[in-house]
């Protein structure tokens, strides 16, 4: 099958495609086990109830959803609402986690019943910067209750802010060996990610934390309570330390209590749950569809259906509640998934693990679950997200930051409304509208489609364009074919919101996925706090938008060779995804465009500032880089090539079953040792890597360059690149061209 070739559906699928999908679910599973074991610890709830929800979220959720590569399962997104609903429902019966488990239930049901009345997309009407908000909240609690199961404190405080201020009060009491442990695992989360070497990525640096870990608890011998003195003072060291899991795994199902049912507490609980549940399943979904190489779409109502009866069966066993999970999803789709029984597969795995390894999983310091997890909880909540958000705006921070402090002095529910009220009372403002005219303007039908001659739609969107206009907005483009032309004009808009924005890009990649071109229009005459694309915009007729200092270099350069220099939002990079470096990191936009041609050659050339993502939803990297594709008019072999690991050559002998392979040149060691070159036709690839073009390489700055079987593409760093280094990567283009001019290539 071909790369862009649909796979075969229903039980054709299944058949077709087994063999891919479970040797993914393999490497899924490999990070669901540590990841399950931590969500469910942190969340107050016993280890195996992780394990138990991974479990049903791959068996159960599986045959009724509507994603194809997305995997379902716990997730850290959760620990903060289950930590508050237990609070709430504590009643000191010790029947708190019986309770959760019936809110579970109940929220599971509720989402079953949303999927089949078709209410999939009402999370999208809540503002992105609200829900990043609630997200960073998240981490930070996290991160709060979990820093000091890390240091191997106790303290007595349970609020997320004293816990955080306790931190340094309890600084005298940490355990050396605990804290050890910790800081051992958080070293390896950050450091194996930046190794390049595909030995240490194949498994999960997670896994290597736990295997680690293992190997210090028998160093320590955890296994018998001792005490073990270090600096003149005694640190207790035990089996109290260790991951529990029962001996008998039927001992491990717990059953929910519906007793309180009749208690508001418990219907807040329930709430919380299915709202959160429900915005990260959908939003996820979503993100993992950009992921998706085969360009297929989510039914998101069938996504409701399947991860709501996973939830509901989840929380009658004593599991957690279930969402599309983005990391486990990442990892599906990067290790070459084809349909959605992978996330079966992966389900099934994890019974296997549980089994087979339950000894060894029972050998796991806790601390090491706790360095997962103060990871994760940093990670949600770093200084770069905040960075992120202001690049979007100063109004964005400020609805992050406000809906930030309502979570952690109330609870994710309130943080989510509160949040939400506070953009829409800034929108207001913003807008300069009278509150009953732009209500009147938000939810009014002055929105219609036009159809002009030549088939093109034409939306002319009149008033204000929130979060609040989106249901409005999507009901206009279901009578809108995929794969249509059309055309989007927000010149007659007072304001423009970001969560609408990304709703447009959505819509834009959606309809050039399926063949379609999308233009939008009309925002020369908004401004906004940032130069971000998908920034709120406020209309101002009379503003006139200047050039950076880099843009003036850029066009100064551009007069100076004949070229052309373009500085606007191009949303056209449907070249770009043809190359298999960008086929799983989405491509949003380019801009600050020159383009030339190498006349002689008859060779066209662009560079350009592309902006695209890497991972989805929250834990999305936004990256720029400066790109150069030269167009060659001929045919040559497909081909990626970029600089080499030291390990990965061991590594390569010790995978090449997998069907992955680098080519080398055995007369040309030297060139093999630098670069890592792979393509599917290896004859072809080497008839065209004859001795000249290997010289050339080796004995110029290294880039990273592709083929897509026409053009090239290639670029240095993940940056943006100065005026020089502009100039040099032109040179090295037309050195390059003028090289592959000379050859003859039979494909």
């Amino acid at each position: 099958m071909s790369l862009h070739e649909s796979p075969q559906p229903g039980w054709r699928g299944i058949f077709a495609h087994w063999r891919s999908d479970f040797l993914a679910a393999i490497s899924v599973s490999l990070v669901a086990l540590p990841l399950g074991l931590g969500v469910a610890v942190a969340s107050g709830a016993p280890p195996i109830a992780g394990l138990i929800s991974a479990i049903i979220g791959g068996i159960v959720a599986t045959p009724f959803r509507g994603s194809h590569l997305a995997i379902n399962g716990p997730a850290a997104g959760l620990i903060a609402v289950l930590l508050s609903a237990a609070y709430s429902l504590n009643d000191g019966s010790g029947q708190t986690l019986n309770y959760v488990l019936a809110a579970v239930c109940v929220s599971g049901i509720i989402q079953v019943f949303l999927g089949v009345f078709k209410l999939g997309r009402i999370a999208e009407i809540i503002p992105s910067s609200v829900i990043q908000g609630v997200m960073v909240a998240i981490g930070i609690i996290i991160f709060s209750t979990q820093i000091h199961v890390a240091m191997g404190t106790h303290p007595a405080e349970k609020n997320t802010i004293a816990l955080l201020k306790s931190v340094f009060t309890e600084l005298p009491n940490i355990h050396p060996v605990i804290f050890g442990i910790s800081v051992i695992g958080i070293i390896l989360l950050v450091v194996i990610p930046k190794i390049q070497s595909r030995l240490l990525h194949y498994f999960p640096a997670s896994l290597w934390v736990l295997v680690v870990s293992v190997i210090a608890a028998y160093i320590f011998n955890f296994f018998e309570p001792h005490t073990i003195n270090i600096f003149g003072r005694g640190y207790d060291v035990g089996p109290q330390q260790l991951i529990q899991i029962p001996d008998d795994l039927r001992d491990a199902i717990m059953y929910p209590d519906f007793s309180r049912i009749g208690d508001y507490r418990f219907w807040l609980a329930v709430l919380s749950i299915t709202l959160l549940a429900s915005i990260q399943t959908l939003a996820m979904a979503k993100a993992v569809d950009k992921l998706d190489p085969y360009k297929r779409k989510s039914d998101l109502n069938k996504d409701l259906i399947g991860v709501g009866l996973a939830t509901a069966v989840s929380g009658a066993i004593g599991g957690l509640p279930i969402i599309t999970v983005i990391v486990r999803s990442t990892v599906n789709v990067n290790n070459n998934a084809v349909t959605k029984w992978s996330n079966f597969y992966h389900g099934v795995l994890i019974i296997l693990f549980l089994f087979i390894l339950a000894p060894v999983i029972q050998k796991i310091p806790m601390a090491a679950l706790a360095a997962i997890l103060v990871y994760i909880g940093f990670r949600l909540a770093s200084p770069a997200t905040f960075k992120k958000i202001y690049s979007l705006g100063l109004e964005q921070l400020i609805f992050m930051l406000v809906t930030i402090v309502i979570t952690l002095y109330s609870d994710l529910l309130w943080g989510i409304l509160g949040g939400s009220l506070f953009t829409l009372m800034v929108h207001i403002l913003l807008s300069r509208m009278p509150v009953g005219e732009f209500f009147k303007k938000t939810f009014s039908n002055e929105t219609n489609v036009f159809v002009t001659k030549d088939g093109e739609f034409n939306l002319q969107v009149e008033g204000v364009a929130s979060f609040l206009t989106i249901p409005k907005f999507d009901n206009l483009t279901k009578n809108i074919p995929d794969g249509a032309k059309v055309s989007i004009d927000l010149s007659s808009t007072r304001l423009v919101g970001m969560t609408f924005m990304e709703y447009l890009v959505d819509y834009l990649k959606m309809q050039r996925n399926a063949g379609g071109d999308v233009n939008i229009k009309g925002l020369d005459s908004h401004i906004s706090s940032s130069t971000h694309n998908r920034a709120l915009k406020i209309s101002l007729r009379d503003y006139a938008r200047k050039l950076t200092p880099r843009q003036i270099r850029l066009q100064d350069l551009a007069n100076e060779k004949g070229y052309e220099f373009a500085s606007r939002v191009d949303w056209n990079t449907s070249y770009l995804r043809n190359f298999h470096f960008f086929e799983i990191r989405p491509i949003e936009r380019k801009s600050n465009c020159i383009k030339g041609s190498f006349k002689e050659l008859n060779v066209g050339w662009e560079i350009a500032d592309v902006t695209f993502s890497e991972g989805a939803a929250f834990t999305a990297e936004t990256f720029n880089a400066t790109v150069m594709v030269l167009r060659l008019n001929r045919e040559i072999p497909v081909f990626s090539m970029e600089k080499e690991g030291v390990f990965d050559k061991i590594f390569d002998r010790v995978m090449a079953f997998t069907g992955y392979k680098d080519i080398d040149f055995n007369m040309y060691s030297d060139f093999s040792k630098k670069f890592l070159l792979m393509g599917n036709n290896e004859e072809e690839i080497r008839t065209f890597f004859n001795e000249e073009v290997i010289r050339f390489f080796e004995n110029h700055q290294i880039y990273h360059l592709e083929s897509n079987g026409e053009a090239l593409v290639m670029f240095d760093k993940i940056k943006l690149a100065r005026t020089d280094e502009t100039i040099a990567l032109i040179n090295y283009g037309e050195e390059l061209a003028t090289l592959l001019d000379g050859k003859t290539v039979h494909v």
